[in-house]
């Protein structure tokens, strides 16, 4: 059966050590949308999102149960390659983490672990990659320069532009506003705007404003649950449970 979801997850438990962080998480997200998680601190949104591309297997004694389909093929079978599920699967995290070299060598980067040699193949992917993070202009007379030299909000869609180097269908970010000025957070929040229309992008953000302004659908997580799922503007506008209703409405979390 045809289906336009990218990602579906069945049941997903997941335990560190005996405490367990997620609790039975069924969930399918569609392509081509941007799909927002949302709640408290310690709620399990970024421990989910970890799941989507194995990031929570470098965690020691962390279990997983359950399943988790990108296009339809298990993550967690013995067969997958978990390299080229993080090639399909890109990540940006909290904290711009550039590379300590270049710019041109953090863009670069994927395509040389792919065998990509020759110096004019590199050049058209990091352009390119630049270009579709908003980066370019700003760039492209210091690609030789320590990407260190950035500023925060550049240093963050340089990372962005790092994982679209890599070519990915599912870009998962972590909370990548966080800790950028409110101008920095508005070029990222175009840039995911733009960028939606190739790939799919999964979001963590405490801010529900952001939620509001770029996703075109919300999930609501509480204590390792996943509460509720609806278009966007529906979640916030009339949330079916009353505890997304409470944590929207301010009354906690």
């Amino acid at each position: 059966m045809e289906t336009n979801n990218v990602i579906e997850t069945k049941n997903i438990h997941l335990f560190y050590g005996k405490k367990e962080a997620l609790k039975g998480v069924s969930l399918s997200i569609a392509k081509n949308e941007i799909h927002a998680f949302i709640g408290p601190s310690g709620c399990g949104k970024s421990t989910f999102l970890r799941c989507l591309n194995r990031m929570n297997d470098l965690i020691p004694e962390c279990k997983i149960e359950g399943e988790i389909l990108v296009d339809g093929e298990d993550v967690y079978a013995k067969n997958t390659d978990v390299n080229a599920l993080r090639h399909k699967v890109g990540m940006v995290f909290q904290k711009p983490n550039p590379f300590p070299s270049s710019i041109f060598d953090n863009v670069a980067y994927a395509p040389r672990n792919f065998g990509v040699r020759k110096k004019a193949d590199l050049m058209k992917i990091v352009q390119a990659s630049l270009e579709k993070a908003s980066l370019w202009e700003e760039t492209k007379d210091r690609l030789k320069e320590s990407a260190l030299s950035l500023s925060g909000g550049q240093q963050q869609r340089l990372c962005i532009a790092r994982a679209l180097a890599a070519d990915p269908e599912l870009l998962l970010l972590d909370e990548p506003t966080s800790a950028l000025d409110p101008i920095s957070t508005t070029k990222i929040e175009s840039l995911l705007l733009k960028l939606k229309k190739d790939i799919t992008i999964v979001i963590v953000t405490h801010n529900m404003q952001q939620a509001s302004r770029i996703a075109d659908t919300t999930s609501f997580f509480l204590l390792g649950e996943l509460i509720e799922t609806a278009p966007t503007e529906q979640l916030f506008s009339a949330p079916k449970d009353e505890k997304t209703e409470n944590y929207i409405t301010g009354r906690f979390g």
